[in-house]
């Protein structure tokens, strides 16, 4: 962890020293201005800030997918976006789709010499006010010029990847709190979280492999360890009766499905792979459930509170938080499978709970999650440091 003082010190300095803050694989020297950018809740210029939005991310993830959805919003409300993406022929499409002007780079490793002047060419063309950084890959590339740069993590990162950025963004709270503890200024760290698309008017289909009136659970996202959906399909052996659907690819499907044959779930258990709507399944579901091992954030928490249906999140970090302990969602500790079938089964079996849960959950959605107040947000970031 970086002291505060030294971190501090660092930030004021135009030429800081790069091998005190360990950056080995890369020489360049940055520039970051000498006082704290101001972040005002609205621009007197009374024009919507330029931003550029940098990815360097892989073709699917949460942060991907809230980069290509903010892009898509904010040039839908008339403000001038440029996204610098690395080459992917999907994301690429559905930006340009959505009227989004989009670049595309190698943002390849140490050797990759060509991205950051490319970007910075790109840059000087654009004239951004901000330009964004979305991870760490995209944040080491970030060329210097005459603008405010941000980074956006979602998750608790090495910070030292960042050293280009004024700011740092957290979409959560208690990410934008540690950022703070690792010596961040306090006055250049912003909480801002996600949105969700709003299924509030998106008609309930089931899965049509499901028996009609049986109930059933959702599960959304990568079939990798981290998503604990071993310790979901465990627990669906205490709940007789009821199905499981858990939409999502990747490389853990062979030993899940390994998992639910030696449980005897296989007429129970469902693995359909990635879900392109999850809106009408996500409204028709019993319970939807986020049983993480390790989860920053959750953007399927919100979805779940979007779809105004009872959620079951694991109680670490980002469901916790979105939660807000019991009372937008009920909680289960990491890998307990007796845990989270007792959780799912009080809501299967409590219509009352079941009620003020989904009551309480789509309030907290419209509140703090709905696309408008995330703008707004977004919004006060981008635009407050104009003259």
């Amino acid at each position: 962890m970086l002291p505060g003082r030294f971190w501090t010190e660092k930030l004021k300095s135009s030429e800081p020293d790069l091998e005190a803050l360990g950056c080995m694989a890369d020489r360049e020297v940055m520039s970051v201005s000498s006082q704290p950018s101001p972040v005002a809740p609205s621009s007197p210029s009374g024009r919507k800030a330029r931003v550029a939005h940098v990815m360097a991310g892989s073709a699917r993830g949460g942060a991907e997918l809230f980069f290509e959805r903010l892009s898509m919003a904010q040039t839908a409300d008339q403000r001038p976006v440029r996204a610098l993406i690395r080459h992917d022929a999907g994301r690429e499409g559905r930006l340009r789709a959505a009227n989004v002007e989009t670049h595309t780079f190698r943002f390849g490793g140490m050797l990759d010499v060509g991205t950051k002047p490319r970007l910075q060419k790109s840059l000087l063309e654009f004239q951004p006010d901000v330009v964004v950084a979305w991870m760490s890959r995209a944040a080491r590339k970030l060329p210097s010029g005459p603008w405010r740069t941000a980074g956006r993590l979602g998750g608790y990162y090495d910070l030292s990847n960042y050293r280009r950025c004024e700011h740092l963004i957290g979409n959560t709270r208690g990410l934008a709190d540690w950022m703070k503890t690792q010596g961040w200024p306090v006055d250049r760290v912003h909480y801002v979280p996600n949105f969700a698309t709003d299924f509030a008017s998106v008609q309930s289909v089931r899965p049509e492999f499901l028996p009609s009136g049986a109930p059933f659970v959702l599960a959304l996202g990568r079939l990798h360890e981290n998503k604990a959906f071993d310790v979901l399909i465990r627990a669906m052996t205490r709940l007789p009766g009821v199905h499981l659907v858990i939409g999502g690819e990747g490389p853990e499907r062979a030993a899940l499905e390994d998992l639910i044959r030696k449980e005897g779930l296989s007429d129970r258990v469902h693995l359909p792979g990635w879900v392109a709507d999850s809106g009408p399944w996500l409204k028709a579901c019993d319970v939807m459930v986020c049983p993480s091992r390790i989860e920053p954030l959750g953007n399927v928490v919100i979805e779940g509170l979007s779809a105004g249906v009872p959620v079951v999140g694991s109680a670490i970090q980002g469901p916790q938080e979105i939660l807000a302990g019991t009372q937008d969602g009920l909680l289960a500790p990491v890998e307990d499978a007796d845990a989270f079938a007792s959780q799912i089964g009080a809501i299967l079996d409590d219509a009352a709970l079941a009620g003020r849960l989904r009551l309480n959950g789509r309030t907290r959605f419209e509140r703090e999650f709905a696309e408008s107040v995330v703008m707004a947000k977004w919004s006060e970031f981008l635009d407050g440091g104009l003259s």
